[in-house]
């Protein structure tokens, strides 16, 4: 794969899980095409036509509330923000490289776009994985009426939890049950 501008890991950690989407935020979109969140909201705003709600929305109270409590770092400036964030679908992301019509968004947007399909690849494993421990479990647990599947039960949660660890640090709890 080609080297990109910005590293996925970088990209990843900004993928959120909100209204059962994943979605960027504009504030973490604008760091990563280098211009104010402003500006990028501006832009959007004069090519309203181009972002339907399944492609961007903005985040309510409760949800921008309970996005501050979750994060370490205050708003800087004078007061912080003064408007909810807006989040952008996977299709909006990919609409905004027309929008802001720069060599740079064109790059940060192939980027981006590589860090969904990887990201969708990986729930995918993870949902594959989960269903073969499944069925390794029942197997156990038929042929040995319990006895062997009750030993193999700890080794399951366990590989549960690591995985949850992983993907609700990027994801939250809903990443773990991600239908493809």
């Amino acid at each position: 794969m080609p080297e990109t501008i910005i590293p996925s890991e970088r990209i990843e950690k900004a993928i959120l899980l909100i209204r059962g989407q994943k979605v960027m935020l504009d504030r973490d979109l604008a760091e990563l095409y280098d211009v104010q969140t402003k500006v990028l909201n501006q832009a959007v705003k004069r090519h309203a036509n181009r972002f339907p709600d399944d492609f961007m929305f903005q985040l309510t109270r409760e949800e921008s509330a309970n996005l501050k409590s979750q994060s370490v770092t205050s708003s800087s400036g004078w007061g912080g923000r003064r408007t909810f964030p807006y989040a952008f679908t996977e299709q909006g992301v990919a609409m905004l490289s027309s929008v802001l019509n720069s060599d740079r968004a064109v790059e940060v947007n192939i980027a981006i776009v590589r860090a969904f399909v990887r990201l969708r690849e990986m729930l995918a494993s993870h949902a594959d994985l989960a269903r073969k421990l499944e069925e390794l479990e029942a197997k156990v647990d038929e042929q040995f009426r319990g006895g062997l599947g009750d030993a193999i039960r700890p080794f399951r949660a366990r590989i549960a939890s690591l995985l949850h660890e992983r993907w609700s640090n990027r994801l939250g709890d809903a990443a773990l049950y991600y239908d493809p």
